[in-house]
């Protein structure tokens, strides 16, 4: 495996940039338009990059990282929906 000082740096960057906090201005509607967007996205370079590594175009690290990227997503999403789904039946568990 070929590791290089330079190489850590951009993705330390990269990994910096995304964890940094933006503000950002809006409605829910597209807060939420923002997060499926990004979700999708997420699946969509995961599944280039698997095809990728599959014809010899990407590295095994990128694939490897590509697919941990996809599964947090959609762990992500799936733990957000059982949320949603808990806190809607507690609504109609309320009295009238």
């Amino acid at each position: 495996m070929d590791v290089r000082t330079s190489y850590a740096a951009q993705i330390y960057e990269k990994a910096r940039s995304a964890a940094a906090p933006t503000p950002q201005s809006g409605n829910l509607e597209s807060g939420i338009a923002d997060i499926a967007q990004s979700f999708a996205d997420t699946l969509a370079k995961g599944e280039q990059t698997a095809k990728s590594a599959m014809t010899g175009g990407a590295d095994p690290h990128a694939l490897v990282e590509a697919l941990a990227n996809s599964q947090l997503a959609v762990e992500t999403v799936s733990t957000v929906r059982d949320k949603v789904v808990e806190a809607y039946q507690e609504i109609l568990r309320m009295p009238v």
